[in-house]
């Protein structure tokens, strides 16, 4: 992947629904090369597809955070597998480094976060967790 394709891709993730002609007119580019470029990242498995964000997947959680987690023992995957089962869960990332493993969280207040935390916290084999609040996001090519 070259500059291009990085551009061609933010412009994508900023509007997935834009106009071949318009992401030409973006990039500098003639429509022709925007359309070859994206099948060719798609055939490479680059671009695995398109989806939608709804305003309620954005403004559902009044509380975003980062938890990471050390795992003591063996039981990542079964640690992996108990935090997947909380409705607040909206990704599970295993990692390398100081943490074993990252999860994204979504709650409606600080307190509901607050019993998340502490539900995980008290599961067999989490030695150590460090959370951060999450108080703003930007996307690439927004």
């Amino acid at each position: 992947m070259d500059d291009v394709d990085h551009r061609l891709i933010a412009a994508l993730r900023h509007d997935a629904r834009a106009a071949l002609s318009d992401l030409a007119v973006q990039l500098g580019l003639s429509r022709t090369t925007v359309r070859a470029r994206i099948e060719r990242l798609r055939a490479a498995g680059v671009i695995l597809g398109f989806s939608v964000v709804l305003k309620e997947d954005v403004t559902q959680d009044a509380v975003r955070a980062l938890m990471m987690i050390g795992i003591e023992g063996r039981g990542a995957d079964r640690i992996k597998r108990q935090i997947m089962g909380l409705p607040e869960v909206r990704a599970v990332h295993s990692t390398n480094g100081r943490w074993d493993v990252i999860v994204e969280l979504g709650a409606g207040s600080l307190e509901a976060l607050d019993r998340v935390l502490d539900r995980v916290r008290r599961l067999d084999g989490v030695a150590t967790s460090e959370t951060s609040l999450l108080l703003s996001t930007r996307h690439p090519g927004r």
